[in-house]
């Protein structure tokens, strides 16, 4: 912990600095899966780099001391030496702690166990002035639960205690076949109420072919059951095993298609193709086909971390629709036909969420159930992740953009704010009104006005975003292919696919 104490009284110095002379500057975390440009020479930064390790892992108590820049993959290594896992791990290896506290993430397990920050006990931030306090539901409870989800915009994050349980060997996977989107939906919501339900997600392939699917976890595997790995180069892509093995499947039939899929191999299931994100590179290179032998040649540009350092270098990722979108369960259809209509982006994922009611900046729609005993509790929503290609005139996507949040906020729903957030300030504090006055009497308590707001971090200026189009229309890289090569390029000198080569988690049989 010492290391750890040096670093964070080297950070708090320099936040009090900027802080006495009234001076903005921005976090620079290092190696992490953010895809923000890194700040350029000269600018103001505060350098929290160094805060990557997992300081512990404690059995006894079922917890572990993480600092913001670990990775999943890393945290999840790490407790499993010791017979555990986090209860929410987020479905991509690279993405941190950190960003999982300040963000929102909403994973397969967030039914059972909630949003990510659910799952901590405490963390520790430096303020705005440079005060370095712990934040937990007895001590600044409000502070713990208003910075989750603001995108780091009350302070720095610098240590937590995760919750941890414990880990069995295997995750039996079933796959359930719907025939109708309003079946996926009703689906999700029943196997929600399983109690020997671990993991709870679904894919909609189109409109006549959905897959839920459960996972348990469990120590026993059928002799007969071969283990079902998805991190390998000659492994399938997880969802393209998951429509190969409910294609012929009736939705009235008793579930029968399982796998027995090791845990950390479940957990980064998705990691490959990025869920499917990476297919779009074939669309990309047309030319190139769409087999299992050039996803095997591919493999090393599959994997996420290399997969969107690509997608943002060869400046595609500006006209890819990448939206997660929570709702009411009962607007789910709806839904569904709207974004069928207005971007026919097929597949669409569907994960099921425990509300965090308002004030908050998780995505919420606001309603409670009255519970058996007379108590009120939120009603549990449903997140529908829409990715892949928009239109590529700029005009027409930031219109089909906003279309989409208007329609969100119409059926009672809100969406992720790491994503394209075209709301000027106005439009979103009507949206977020609930939050405005107890967000601002935090940053004011908690000495966090010179930091950016929430609206400040996630906003496109679609003006400035038209205008860097036009620019970059000019350029080689804005031609096909050279901007998919440049993608590519860039990847390949990160030498992230070291990362997945050597990961620990894999499966390597059992011992």
């Amino acid at each position: 912990m010492e290391r750890h104490k040096q670093a964070v009284a080297k950070i708090a110095t320099a936040v009090r600095g900027f802080f006495d002379k009234k001076e903005s500057y921005r976090i620079f975390h290092g190696s992490t899966n953010s895809t923000r440009p890194r700040p350029r020479p000269g600018a103001r930064i505060v350098d929290i780099s160094a805060l990557s390790n997992v300081v512990g892992v404690d059995r006894s108590s079922r917890t572990a001391l993480v600092e913001p820049n670990v990775p999943m993959d890393r945290l999840v290594e790490s407790t499993l030496r010791h017979g555990l896992v986090p209860p929410v791990v987020m479905e991509f290896p690279g993405i941190t702690a950190g960003g999982g506290y300040a963000g929102t993430a909403g994973e397969s397990s967030s039914f059972k166990h909630g949003f990510f920050n659910e799952t901590i006990n405490y963390v520790e931030m430096v303020l705005g002035n440079g005060d370095v306090v712990r934040a937990s539901n007895e001590e600044k409870p409000d502070l713990f639960q208003g910075a989750a989800g603001s995108v780091g915009t009350l302070g720095i994050t610098t240590l937590m205690e995760l919750k941890l349980i414990e880990a069995k060997k295997y995750v039996r996977t079933t796959y359930h076949r719907t025939a109708s989107v309003a079946e996926a939906v009703e689906k999700v919501r029943a196997e929600t109420q399983n109690p020997d339900n671990d993991y709870v997600d679904g894919i909609l392939f189109s409109k006549d072919h959905g897959v839920i699917i459960t996972g348990t976890m469990t120590d026993e595997k059928p002799a007969d059951a071969r283990v079902q790995t998805f991190s390998r180069a000659r492994d399938p892509w997880f969802y393209l095993h998951v429509k190969d093995r409910t294609k012929s499947t009736a939705s009235s039939a008793p579930p029968s298609v399982v796998d027995y899929i090791p845990l950390a191999e479940y957990l980064f299931r998705y990691d490959r193709a990025g869920f499917w994100v990476g297919a779009q590179g074939w669309t990309y290179f047309k030319y190139v086909p769409f087999n299992r032998w050039t996803r095997w040649l591919l493999d090393d540009f599959m994997h996420t971390r290399m997969l969107y350092r690509a997608l943002h270098a060869s400046g595609e990722s500006a006209r890819f629709v990448v939206q997660d979108l929570a709702l009411p369960y009962d607007k789910a259809d709806e839904f569904v036909n709207y974004t069928t209509d207005a971007f026919g982006i097929w597949p669409l994922w569907l994960c099921p969420l425990r509300q965090t009611l308002p004030p908050t900046f998780h995505p919420y729609t606001g309603e409670t159930e009255t519970a058996a005993d007379g108590s009120t509790a939120p009603k549990d929503i449903l997140n529908i992740g829409l990715w892949g290609w928009g239109p590529a005139d700029h005009d027409e996507f930031v219109t089909k953009n906003r279309a989409l949040e208007d329609k969100l906020v119409q059926l009672g729903g809100r969406k992720w704010l790491y994503a394209h957030t075209y709301y000027d300030q106005d439009e979103f504090w009507k949206v977020y009104d609930k939050n405005r006055g107890w967000y601002q009497s935090l940053r004011d308590k908690y000495h966090a006005t010179t930091l950016p707001t929430v609206h400040d971090k996630v906003k496109i200026d679609v003006d400035a975003a038209r205008e860097e189009r036009k620019r970059t229309k000019q350029l080689l890289k804005s031609r096909w292919p050279v901007g998919g090569l440049y993608g590519i390029w860039q990847a390949i000198k990160s030498k992230d696919y070291h990362l997945h080569r050597r990961a620990e988690w894999k499966y390597k049989g059992d011992n």
